[in-house]
């Protein structure tokens, strides 16, 4: 029953913040439409877009030391009470947070219970959705800089001509930072938190001591890296995405290994559901990101796809990947890019995307239309010029989507999009015969 009730009120209790729109929507965690992947497009798209305008964008990638287990029980009732929650509703959160306590079980010995003082109920429903309205504000203190946040994974990034201008706004933005850190009562882990520093190659090279200078309040200077891993995404300066294809390819090869060495144990459909479900959502993960990536990259990934197919198949070497493709009825990885990228699109147009994705995908202006295409829906396509430009989402998704058929983009629901978009890229190999 506790959880029934606890179902209950976070339903009303998101449902009058959305209402209102009390939340900032530059919060993906725990949001209907709202995801990784949007997280990472829209941190990704405003970088690349930086770097179109000659600019480097430096970014710090803060790391709370154990957000949920800190948040102060008098500050969220606060919180929750200057957002316009009535005092009988705030006595009721006052007594699910209070008169809790945890123990540790081990080999069946048991601790002495201690009270728990502060941090949402970890394992709870109400918990995320409480911690999103503590953080909530946290946007506000950055006026000079872009915030987006993913429950507690943070980012805070500006674009600037130079790395003087850049190091100085970052400086001001992080010092407020602090200060709402401390006066939240949080902790920041100075050690996990990093800067980075972005850029086309040209650029970077420009500059002789390509890094962040930083600092905080002990002190002490924020480590600059040059890869990170953000959301489940690698991220280098020139986001080609190399390194988490590298990464990515390093990491299936010893899982297939691991399969073949016990492949006899295992049915053509045990195979071929290993794959499906436990190694290629690991590949189609962050895929409208790394598509725009470089040839030499992708081709590594298509290797390593060709691999999975035959282990599925158990079939030699020299059998193409078109003729595994159509046995096992699975599309290529390009075509899988674009059923992703596409099915974007029509979330967007369907207004099931977050705000800050549909901003980039404006419609064209009416004198854009051609007679052909005026049944569906064309999108803007900005005017960018630089190739690393050119491969953000703002650029690519309506790029991909203007020259689909009218009658894909005119599809009814989702599924019956995915459905048609499959059998027009389900076209006959015409590829050269070589594995």
């Amino acid at each position: 029953m506790s959880k029934v009730l606890e179902k209950c009120v976070y339903t009303q209790l998101r449902d009058y913040y959305q209402y209102w729109n009390y939340l900032t929507p530059d919060q993906s965690g725990f949001r209907p439409n709202h995801s990784t992947t949007t997280a990472l497009l829209k941190v990704c798209n405003d970088i690349q877009a930086g770097m179109e305008q000659g600019n480097l964008t430096g970014a710090i990638f803060l790391d709370f030391a154990k957000a949920f287990d800190t948040v102060d029980h008098g500050i969220l009732l606060e919180k929750l009470k200057n957002s316009g929650i009535g005092d009988r509703t705030l006595t009721w959160f006052q007594s699910y947070v209070s008169d809790r306590s945890q123990y540790v079980s081990i080999s069946g010995s048991s601790s002495l219970p201690l009270p728990v003082t502060c941090g949402v109920p970890q394992g709870s429903i109400l918990g995320p959705l409480l911690f999103t309205i503590f953080i909530n504000d946290l946007p506000n203190v950055c006026k000079a800089s872009t915030v987006h946040m993913y429950a507690d994974d943070t980012v805070i990034y500006t674009s600037k001509p130079n790395l003087p201008q850049l190091e100085a706004v970052l400086q001001e933005q992080f010092t407020e930072v602090e200060k709402w850190i401390k006066n939240n009562k949080l902790f920041l882990n100075t050690d996990k938190t990093v800067t980075m520093l972005f850029g086309t190659a040209p650029k970077l090279h420009k500059l002789q001591n390509p890094h962040l200078c930083v600092g905080t309040k002990s002190n002490g200077t924020l480590t600059t890296v040059t890869s990170l891993k953000y959301l489940g995404m690698w991220l280098d300066p020139n986001l080609s995405f190399g390194p988490h294809i590298e990464k990515l390819s390093s990491k299936l090869y010893p899982k297939l290994g691991a399969l073949y060495r016990n492949k006899s144990c295992l049915s053509p459909a045990v195979r071929k559901q290993i794959v499906q479900q436990m190694l290629m959502p690991a590949i189609d993960y962050g895929d409208v990101l790394y598509a725009a990536a470089p040839q030499t990259h992708l081709h590594k990934l298509t290797t390593l796809y060709n691999s999975l197919c035959r282990f599925a198949l158990q079939c030699n070497y020299m059998t193409h990947h078109c003729d595994m493709s159509k046995e096992l009825n699975w599309p290529s990885l390009e075509s899988r890019r674009t059923l992703h990228l596409s099915s974007l699109v029509f979330k967007s147009i369907s207004g099931k995307l977050p705000p800050y994705l549909n901003r980039l995908l404006p419609p064209a202006a009416p004198s854009s239309y051609n007679l052909r295409s005026r049944t569906s829906t064309l999108l803007a396509i900005p005017q960018y010029k630089k190739t690393v430009a050119r491969s953000s989402f703002s650029y690519r998704a309506p790029q991909l989507w203007n020259n689909l058929p009218d009658t894909i983009k005119s599809s009814p629901s989702l599924k019956s999009l995915k459905s048609s978009l499959l059998t027009y890229l389900n076209t006959e190999c015409t590829c050269k015969h070589v594995t």
